[in-house]
């Protein structure tokens, strides 16, 4: 089974009920990158988003 890497942005943002989940990495990252910055107007980097915010589930 293959694995994937999850965000789930109430970890992050108790009223945010995002979710990504993606068995590519990438696609995980940047579409983590694009919600943080788009809704919460923050800004990561894929490093601190992978280290911070992605789950291999």
């Amino acid at each position: 089974m293959a694995k994937a890497h999850k965000l789930d942005c109430e970890a992050a943002a108790a009223d945010c009920r995002f979710i990504i989940q993606s068995e590519d990495e990438e696609e995980a990252v940047e579409l983590a990158r694009k919600h943080m910055k788009d809704v919460h107007g923050q800004e990561y980097t894929d490093e601190e988003l992978r280290a911070d915010h992605l789950q291999v589930v």
